[in-house]
């Protein structure tokens, strides 16, 4: 188990959640109209909300998976640490969906926190967002 992952379950950023596999396909739903009013917003040059939206679609698609694994975060950095160990660092994902759910997330707080967007990021958000839930449904369909 590396180090990070203990220290959010240690911490309760992570927590066991019983019901959680049942919620996952509820969670791809919220992807999927995540990445829709991303896309809507984008189309109607509303950049920041265009960001926002594109990384909680791919916020709902990382929590789908780790509600697969029977756990439930309580923290935007521990659901990334998560991704990473339990299907990362495993094989079940490559890399690339790790940085991904990064990247976005970091968009997502320059468009929230410092009033700084833009069109292109907003549409590598919402294409970043697209690929991560295509990957993840993929990995859902083949673990149930």
């Amino acid at each position: 188990m590396n180090r990070a992952f203990k220290e959010c379950l240690d911490r309760k950023r992570l927590i066991p959640f019983p019901r959680a596999k049942k919620l996952s396909p509820k969670e791809m739903r919220a992807a999927q109209e995540d990445l829709a009013e991303a896309t809507d917003r984008l189309s109607h040059c509303r950049y920041k909300y265009a960001t926002i939206n594109a990384y909680y679609a791919i916020f709902h698609a990382a929590r789908a998976l780790l509600y697969s694994k029977g756990f439930r975060e309580r923290s935007h950095y521990c659901l990334g640490i998560a991704l990473e160990a339990l299907f990362v660092e495993t094989g079940y994902l490559a890399g690339r969906y790790s940085r991904i759910f990064q990247g976005v997330m970091a968009l997502r707080e320059d468009a929230d926190y410092s009033g700084s967007y833009s069109k292109d990021g907003a549409a590598v958000g919402i294409a970043n967002a697209r690929e991560f839930i295509m990957a993840a449904k993929k990995l859902l369909r083949t673990r149930s």
